[in-house]
């Protein structure tokens, strides 16, 4: 006897539930990647997990030929926010196509030694992300994570390279191996002119301010030599004495007694203002509007 309900193979349950899918996110809210990544206190660590990314020459060359980082570093900081944020709170539809974007963008983003598709340079890049998100939020919240929960993070964030179309397969398949992967190209990457470039562009950027921004570039200066690993650190030449490593010390501390007692959504806030401004971008892009957007170079 019939119910009078269309069957789970009707043509309207299928689409029916491809839009609850779509307007889903890719994570839940108790996953290690959400609870890490909502706190705004990580875009501190960005300019680590940047160059990082150009200690890889073929990256580098490409961010040097093709990024707009010196002449615009607020707008590559809010589209790359944007996307990071996108994939890890947006619906599965807004991470999706705001990386059919950044793929796109790349897909122009050629020399003669490189390609920003690539695989190897996706798996390097989404490495970077995990690694220094990992090490800061350690720091930042006095915590260490048992190697469960790393491996469930570095799971998680095999999205940064597998949304951009690198195969699965590519990625260190568990997180034992990505910590023989990641130790291996840090013992092994010998970086470039343009690296140190870039570096001078990232951490002695032009913005509207002026001397006002001195104290807290002076800051994120410091916190970028801090998370740096050594082998990387000393190829950039930069000076990592008693000194710097005590006032690093300092700044970490004075930070993980303050940080973590803000309200949420006070630590939350960047979240919030980077989402609201990627969905107005996507909801322009959907109007048919040309969106003010370049997509990050790395």
């Amino acid at each position: 006897m019939s119910s009078g309900f269309p069957g789970p193979g009707c043509g309207s349950c299928k689409y029916l539930l491809t839009l609850i899918a779509m307007t889903e996110g890719r994570f839940q809210d108790g996953d290690l990647i959400r609870h890490i990544t909502r706190e705004g206190a990580l875009i501190a660590a960005g300019g680590a997990a940047s160059l990082l990314q150009t200690a890889h020459p073929k990256v580098a060359q490409g961010v040097y030929d093709h990024s707009y980082t010196a002449e615009d570093p607020l707008r590559r900081l809010r589209n790359t926010m944007g996307w990071l944020y996108a994939v890890q709170f947006g619906t599965r539809e807004e991470a999706e196509t705001f990386s059919a974007l950044v793929t796109r963008g790349h897909a122009q983003v050629t020399g003669p030694d490189y390609e920003a598709n690539d695989p190897e340079l996706q798996v390097w890049v989404a490495a970077t992300l995990f690694a220094v998100a990992a090490q800061f939020y350690q720091l930042l919240f006095r915590r260490t994570f048992t190697e469960d929960e790393l491996a469930e993070f570095y799971g998680q964030t095999k999205v940064y390279a597998t949304i951009l179309g690198c195969p699965e397969e590519r990625l260190p398949a568990s997180y034992r191996d990505f910590r023989e992967y990641y130790a291996g190209m840090l013992n092994n990457l010998k970086i470039s002119d343009a690296s140190r470039a870039i570096a001078d562009q990232v951490l002695n950027p032009r913005l509207p301010g002026g001397p006002l921004n001195a104290p807290g570039l002076a800051a994120i200066r410091l916190i970028t030599a801090g998370l740096m690993p050594a082998p990387i650190r000393e190829q950039y030449g930069w000076k990592w004495n008693r000194a710097r490593r005590l006032r690093f010390r300092l700044l970490m501390g004075a930070l993980s007694l303050v940080y973590p007692r803000l309200p949420l959504r006070v630590r939350t806030l960047p979240r919030e203002y980077y989402l609201h401004s990627t969905r107005k971008m996507l909801a322009k892009a959907a109007a048919g509007r040309r969106p003010a957007l370049r997509v990050p170079s790395n």
